[in-house]
Parts: structure tokens; C-alpha cells; sequence
């Protein structure tokens, strides 16, 4: 199982939000691409990087960060936030850029979709981001009345072979991850799952890791020093 470190960039900042919350935001760091080097140097293979910017405007606010942080790591870089079209999606691609993650418009736009798994293959990863077991959309702000389930279902009917699933109240607290959850999504379904929300502890790793899950993101508890990253790979193995 992957152990990836996140970068979240909200005004060209590293921060953290709480539970999805863009009024609960802290500051970690003023440079991500600084942030990246620390994480890539301390062992991690792969990077999450969020545009919350993007995530919530609907465009790449932050896209010369992220192709920085490219060009300066040797880590494997996904991203996320403010990709809703093909050309986007292409040009991040094109970047550098590892994996790409798309939320929205996944939901918003099945055509975009269906596009997006024909151009990027298995370096497409949807983000289902769940409040109560039902998605959230435009940066978390927008609430459905859509099970995450029944997402998931439709998303491998439509060839997605990777998923980011959060569990928004679980985010940047304190807890531990949805373990049931993620147990039901490795064995029920056929993606590949990235677990993402309150992961805080080796403890935490060791049980994603046993119950199937493909990576497990972590962010508030490495920028707070309440977990070691390289104890966390570790606990990965």
C-alpha cells in the first residue's frame, strides 16, 4: 500500500482545512513546493496535491505551483482541483503530472467522464468525497442527495479503475478512517481504492493496509508531527 503525503494549495499557501471547512483553515507552510521536497526526501513515492482553489472555483488557480513541484521532485505527483474538461485534464497530463483526479465533473458531466477514462486510462482517478455516505461536490461545498455507493457502482460501469474515497467529517480530525468502509469497498468492488481522511496513526496504516486498500492520504497529522512518515511506510509493508 502507498503511504501519500498530501499538499493542499489554497492561495498559493500549504494549508489544511477541517472537515472540508474553507472557514477552519491552517497554515503550514508558505512554499508547497518546499513541502513537496520534505515529503519526497523523507521516502514518499507518491504525492497528493490539491488545487482547493481549483477544487472550488471550478479552474487551476495553482497549476505553475504543481508544475514545479514536478519539475523539482522525484516523487510521482497526483492532482486534483479545478480539472472539469478535457483539455485541462490533457495539459496536466502533458505537465508531468502522474495521475490526475477529477470529483465534479465526474458527477456533472458523464461524457467529460467518459472521455476522461479514454484519454487517461489508468491515470484517472475520481474523488468521491462522502458526508454522511452521500457525495459532496465543488470543493465539498456543494452537498447531493447522491449515495457514494451507487457512484462507485455507476464509475466502474463507465471503466474508472481508481477511486479517491474521503470521508469528509473525518478529515483533518482526529478518529481514524471509515475501516468498514474501505473493508466493503476492497471486497464489493473492482477499483482500486485511495483512502483519504483521518488517517493518524501507524495503527491507522497497518489496518488500511490489511483491509485492501491500494493507498491511504495522509495530511494533518504528518504537518502536525503526530505521525511519522517514514514510520508510516513502514507500517505499510
Amino acid at each position: 500500500m502507498d503511504v501519500i503525503p498530501a499538499i493542499d494549495i489554497r492561495g498559493g499557501r500549504c494549508v489544511r482545512l477541517e472537515q472540508g471547512d474553507y472557514e477552519r483553515e491552517t497554515v503550514f507552510g508558505d512554499d508547497p513546493v518546499k513541502m513537496a521536497v520534505r515529503w519526497s526526501s523523507l521516502g514518499a513515492k507518491r504525492i497528493h496535491v490539491v488545487d482547493l482553489d481549483g477544487a472550488r472555483d471550478g479552474s487551476q488557480a495553482n497549476a505553475e505551483i504543481v508544475s514545479r513541484i514536478v519539475q523539482t521532485v522525484d516523487s510521482a505527483i497526483q492532482c486534483g482541483g479545478g480539472i472539469r474538461d478535457i483539455p485541462t485534464l490533457e495539459h496536466t497530463l502533458q505537465s508531468g503530472v502522474n495521475r490526475v483526479v477529477i470529483g465534479t465533473a465526474a458527477v456533472k458531466d458523464p461524457q467529460m467522464l467518459r472521455d476522461a477514462v479514454a484519454v487517461a486510462g489508468d491515470r484517472l482517478i475520481v474523488s468521491v468525497d462522502a458526508r454522511d455516505g452521500l457525495v459532496s461536490l465543488e470543493g465539498w461545498t456543494e452537498s447531493t442527495g447522491i449515495s457514494a455507493l451507487s457512484l462507485i457502482d455507476r464509475l466502474q460501469g463507465m471503466g474508472v479503475q481508481r477511486i479517491v474515497y474521503t470521508d469528509i467529517m473525518r478529515d483533518g480530525v482526529k478518529g481514524g478512517p471509515s475501516f468498514t468502509m474501505y473493508e466493503r469497498l476492497s471486497a464489493e468492488t473492482s477499483v482500486k481504492v485511495v483512502a483519504a481522511g483521518g488517517v493518524s496513526s501507524t495503527d491507522d496504516v497497518r489496518r488500511l493496509a490489511q483491509a485492501g486498500v491500494d493507498g491511504a492520504i495522509i495530511g494533518r497529522a504528518l504537518y502536525r508531527g503526530e505521525l511519522d512518515l517514514s514510520e508510516a511506510i513502514a507500517a505499510a509493508l
